[in-house]
């Protein structure tokens, strides 16, 4: 049966995030963000009241993929491994395709991912999961912020149909009528408008046109992919790239994590939603934005459909998110590192997993999604 409710308690989603940092959210095919900020981010030492279960075992776990959520996952091992004597867990951040490569091959137990699967990647699946099938569990979410450099505009504001032409090479100055409508206190000059795209295909290029699809499809022609496909425009390689142009560039415009405009200073874009304030790109009103999301998977999948996330006019739920999932199997899964993969995404998944997301530059997932994939991690068999 599919499911079709949706996962909107914005309420909660505040108290999930409550500790909530600026996010680091690099997504596939971008770069490691311990680069963008200049040092690395120490992950968080498990505490000696960790509820932390270990597996009775131990044992060893492979499992790559998504680099979006590398520095999440680099906090989570070491404190597992700190806590479970016996166990290792190894985690490559590669890409979102190149994990779920690896996974449906049988070479590791799980896979991180941007997007939940496709079809035939599902179909795939069923050969590595002998009784049971793929499944796609989120496990971190955060915002892709719009960071921009125009000399005297401290306070920038805009919406889903100006940014997609933005993006799309239709407004190509500063001072156009559609910005100062938004903008009316706004000293705009009439600098050429420089946009910055990834050069590499990217997750965040894909989340970033899935919003433009949905909140301004008429604005925005083109299917949502993690190619470029806009008119126009400059690129530049991985996250860090377009970051350090638009930091250097007068009059420019780009899209990136939010760690990336932390670690350079440079300004970001609120979003005009509807709401009775634009929305500032933050974790917390991200994970506002994606409690608008609706749990669409069959069965033990938590696929979920962004697109109330895209057009939600909820005060402080920012639109322009990016979700990362954790993919294993439903049933059929190795019985030699069933309980290490059950051990370690349930600590994942846990209150503490997620409370330390804010010192790895994360946001929690909303507390009533994290309820279903606690659940849903619990009955991996």
């Amino acid at each position: 049966m599919k499911l079709q409710r949706k996962s909107g308690l914005r309420a909660l989603a505040v108290g999930a995030v409550a500790v909530s940092g600026a996010l680091v959210l690099t997504a596939c095919g971008s770069d490691n963000n311990n680069e963008a900020s200049g040092d690395s981010t120490a992950s968080p030492a498990a505490s000696s009241s960790s509820s932390i279960k270990c597996a009775d075992k131990g044992g060893q776990l492979l499992a790559s993929g998504s680099s979006a959520q590398q520095n999440a996952m680099d906090a989570w091992v070491k404190n597992y491994m700190q806590a479970c004597n016996g166990a290792q867990v190894n985690y490559k951040a590669s890409s979102s395709g190149e994990g779920i490569i690896d996974f449906n091959n049988g070479t590791d137990s799980f896979a991180g991912s941007d997007s939940p699967l496709k079809p035939e990647e599902i179909d795939a699946s069923k050969k590595v999961c002998k009784t049971g099938t793929g499944i796609s569990i989120p496990m971190v979410g955060g915002p892709i912020a719009i960071g921009y450099n125009v000399s005297g505009v401290d306070n920038l504001v805009l919406d889903a149909p100006t940014l997609a032409k933005i993006f799309d090479s239709k407004i190509t100055n500063w001072d156009d009528a559609a910005i100062k409508k938004l903008n009316p206190d706004a000293k705009l000059p009439s600098t050429k408008i420089q946009t910055f795209h990834r050069q590499d295909e990217s997750g965040t290029t894909d989340n970033l046109t899935k919003y433009f699809n949905g909140a301004a499809k008429d604005a925005w022609p083109y299917e949502h992919a993690k190619a470029w496909a806009g008119k126009g425009g400059q690129s530049a390689a991985k996250s860090s790239g377009v970051a350090a142009q638009v930091k250097q560039v007068n009059g420019s415009i780009g899209y990136f994590e939010l760690s990336y405009a932390t670690a350079n200073d440079i300004k970001t874009v609120k979003i005009d939603t509807g709401a009775s304030a634009p929305v500032e790109a933050t974790a917390a009103n991200a994970s506002a934005g994606i409690a608008e999301a609706k749990v669409v998977g069959t069965g033990a999948d938590l696929s979920l459909d962004m697109g109330n996330a895209y057009v939600t006019k909820a005060d402080n739920a920012y639109p322009i998110v990016l979700v990362t999932y954790e993919i294993a199997c439903d049933k059929g899964n190795k019985a030699e590192t069933l309980p290490l993969v059950k051990s370690f995404l349930g600590y994942t998944a846990s209150e503490e997993g997620q409370a330390i997301l804010s010192d790895a530059g994360y946001a929690p997932l909303p507390a009533e999604i994290a309820t279903k994939v606690r659940a849903t991690v619990a009955a991996l068999a």
